[in-house]
Order: C-alpha cells, then sequence, then structure tokens
C-alpha cells in the first residue's frame, strides 16, 4: 500500500512539529535543549490586583474581574445584535439565541410543567453567564499578558501577608527582612528589557533568579542585621541592609547564582538584567473562587425566594424547623437547612475546581509542549466549560422546582 505524497507530507510537517515542541519545551529543556521554553507562570489560587483605586474609595481591581466585565459586554453585545432585528423565520445569531432558549423552555417544561417556565430568567443567565466565562477564560492572552510586579513590590507585599507579618505586626522593617531571610531562594523572571519586559525564550523554570540573587546577600547576613536590630540599631545605620535595600529597589541581578538543577552557576549575562513576577491583566473569572461563590449564592437566594413565595413561610419554612413531628423530623429539618449551605458550597467549588485545574492543565501543557501542547486541552476546555455551565443551571432549575413542591407532595408520590 502507498502514501500519496501530500499524505506523507502531511505526517512529516506533523511529525516536525511535535519533534520541534518536544525538543523546545521542558522535556527537551532536560537534554540541553529548550529553545523554545521559558518560566513557568506563577500560579496563584487567589485573583492578583492589577490595579489598586485609592479615590474616592479603596478598591482593587482584580484581573478575573476585568474577564468578568469582558464576558457581561460579550452576552449584551450578543444578545442585542439577535434581537435588533428579529425575523420569524430566525437566522444567524438569533436562530442561536432561539435554540437556546427553546431547550431550556423544553427542559423546564419537563423538570416541573410550564410552570416551572418563571426560573428561566434566573437559569438562562447562569447559563450564558458561566459560558461566557469559561469559555473567555482560554483565550490567547489570557494569563501571559500582564504587567510585571517588581521586586521591592513583591517583598512589601508578602511582608504584609503570612507568619512573617504576624510576628513583626509591629516592625514592617523586620517583617521585611523575614521575608529576606526565609523567600530567599524565590525565583524572580530574568528580563530581556528592550522598553517592553517580555518573558525570555529559551530559558526555563532554572534560570529565574533567586531573592538573594537580586538582593545581593545570603541568609546569614539577614541574621545579623536583625540581631543588630533587635540589640537597638537603627536599620538606616547598618550599611548592609541599606545596600541590600538599594538592590531590591533596583530589582536587578546583582551575582551569580548557583542553579538547583545541575548545579551550574549562572551565566555573567543575567548580571544587569531586570527581574520580576508576572501579573496577568486578564484571568478567567470562574478560576477566582469569589466568582463561582457569588454566582452559587445568587443561585441559592433565588431558589429560597422562589420556595417562600410559592408556599409561604410556614410551607416552605417548615422543611427546615418541624418541631410538630417528633424529634426525628426536626433532625431532618435541621439537615435539610445544612443541606441547603452544602449546595452553596457544593456549587462553588464544583465550579472552580474544574476551571482553575483546566487552566493549570493548560499552563502546564504550553510549558512542556510550547506549539502544540495546548490544542486538544483548549477543545476539551471548551467541552468542559459547557458541561459546567450546564450542570449550574440545571441543578439550579431543579432545586428550584423542588423548592416549589411542598412536602405534602413528595408524600402523596
Amino acid at each position: 500500500m502507498f502514501f500519496k505524497p501530500k499524505i506523507i507530507l502531511i505526517i512529516s510537517a506533523l511529525l516536525s512539529v511535535f519533534a520541534i515542541s518536544t525538543l523546545g519545551g521542558a522535556l527537551g529543556d532536560t537534554f540541553g535543549f529548550g529553545f523554545l521554553g521559558g518560566p513557568m507562570p506563577f500560579i496563584s489560587i487567589a485573583a492578583e490586583t492589577v490595579l489598586h483605586i485609592s479615590t474616592p474609595f479603596s478598591y482593587d481591581l482584580k484581573n478575573s474581574t476585568i474577564m468578568l466585565w469582558i464576558a457581561m459586554i460579550v452576552i449584551i453585545v450578543l444578545s442585542w445584535l439577535a434581537t435588533r432585528n428579529m425575523k420569524e423565520i430566525p437566522s444567524g445569531l438569533q436562530n442561536v439565541f432561539e435554540l437556546i432558549f427553546q431547550f431550556w423552555i423544553d427542559t423546564a417544561d419537563e423538570a416541573g410543567g410550564k410552570s416551572a417556565r418563571r426560573f428561566l430568567p434566573v437559569v438562562i443567565t447562569i447559563f450564558l453567564g458561566v459560558l461566557f466565562f469559561n469559555w473567555l477564560g482560554i483565550l490567547p492572552g489570557v494569563g501571559s499578558i500582564g504587567k510585571v510586579e517588581t521586586v521591592e513590590e513583591w517583598v512589601h507585599h508578602h511582608s504584609h501577608s503570612g507568619h512573617c507579618a504576624d510576628d513583626y505586626k509591629s516592625d514592617q522593617t523586620l517583617a521585611e527582612l523575614c521575608v529576606l531571610e526565609e523567600d530567599y531562594n524565590h525565583g524572580f523572571v530574568v528580563f530581556d528589557t528592550n522598553g517592553i519586559n517580555i518573558m525570555p525564550i529559551g530559558r526555563g523554570e532554572t534560570t529565574r533568579a533567586p531573592l538573594s540573587a537580586i538582593g545581593g546577600y545570603v541568609p546569614e547576613d539577614i541574621q545579623q542585621i536583625k540581631k543588630k536590630i533587635k540589640n537597638g540599631t537603627a536599620p538606616l545605620e547598618i550599611k548592609e541592609y541599606v545596600q541590600i535595600q538599594e538592590n531590591i529597589h533596583e530589582g536587578k541581578v546583582v551575582s551569580l547564582y548557583t542553579k538547583e538543577s545541575d548545579g551550574s552557576i549562572s551565566p555573567e549575562s543575567y548580571l544587569g538584567k531586570t527581574t520580576g513576577e508576572l501579573i496577568p491583566y486578564f484571568r478567567g473569572a470562574s478560576t477566582d473562587v469569589n466568582t463561582t461563590l457569588a454566582i452559587a449564592i445568587f443561585s441559592m437566594l433565588a431558589i429560597q425566594f422562589w420556595g417562600f413565595s410559592s408556599l409561604g413561610f410556614k410551607g416552605y419554612g417548615g422543611k427546615f424547623i418541624n418541631f410538630s413531628h417528633g424529634p426525628i423530623n426536626a433532625f431532618v429539618g435541621i439537615l435539610e437547612l445544612f443541606g441547603e449551605f452544602a449546595k452553596t458550597i457544593s456549587f462553588t467549588f464544583r465550579l472552580f475546581g474544574n476551571m482553575f485545574a483546566g487552566e493549570i492543565v493548560l499552563i502546564s501543557m504550553g510549558f512542556l509542549l510550547p506549539l502544540i501542547g495546548m490544542m486538544p486541552f483548549m477543545g476539551l476546555e471548551i467541552f468542559v466549560g459547557m458541561i459546567q455551565a450546564l450542570i449550574f443551571s440545571m441543578l439550579t432549575l431543579v432545586f428550584g422546582v423542588m423548592a416549589v413542591t411542598s412536602h405534602g407532595e413528595h408524600d402523596d408520590h
């Protein structure tokens, strides 16, 4: 059996791309290649602050919030485009939105009859919101374009959080020295600065410069400085402290350092290079637990509202507080109450866990196989994003139907 030349050419091209990707990424870096690799982007469970607004009120603008607003704008614009010129025979965006609405109308009718359609404004809003939060979070540039947090800013932030801040609440200088001592080996990206800080290609994770190489110290130096300060010496009178502070402020590599991976010494070309940590401008809204918690709370509040408005306080509240039929029913009511809180927690962490894990998978595969690693997983994330939106909305609908069904109806059934 002979293959056509075109097929052979396509297979050869695919194999070549795979080989280049493998050798150029983190896998190839272990064999001395890694010419396409770069340092692993910093992964934070908490959303990062992109901008601090101090007037007229204090507010930290998070990167996940920016993506939340972008997703909202996209939904509003698409909804307007789909409905601005309605036709009896739909086409284009109108057809897509009508398919979505018809699907949920049919689902509501099956779940609780036509009376369940009143839940659809909330259910469909949650579906579209979560869907676009998830899908926009995997666009190119999300997580890879941002500002560089300087080493000085990093030290300042970490001295205000964690146990260093707790141990030295009344002394900011000692809190910062604590960070310098304990995080001396924390690595920062070494940038090639030509007006714009660009994540360097061909420098793997092991090329990060440790904090000690930027500050120009060893942990023993910090211990001596802390002893002098505790004995009453003013920090500015300690020349070693002043020099370290100046180096940290500059944020450049001032001394060579040993790479842990192979014990080799960093190249002299790194000396004087700018360092920092990339803080992305954009982060998928669903990868921030605050977003998923807010949606979960909104969903559960809507469910409680439907229950009380349909059955009244006694009819719906009796599900949680029931002392008229003995201690067993009273205990069951307490379990029902805890169940409502459990639903909120389940909603929150199911969506957050799936999307945050997906983000880490995309970052890791892009790190291991720079050219092609993300491609199959991006398709998977599109599917997972839709499934998560469907599950969140479907459960809201089902719980809403259950909330407006009295205990008597359950018992008769």
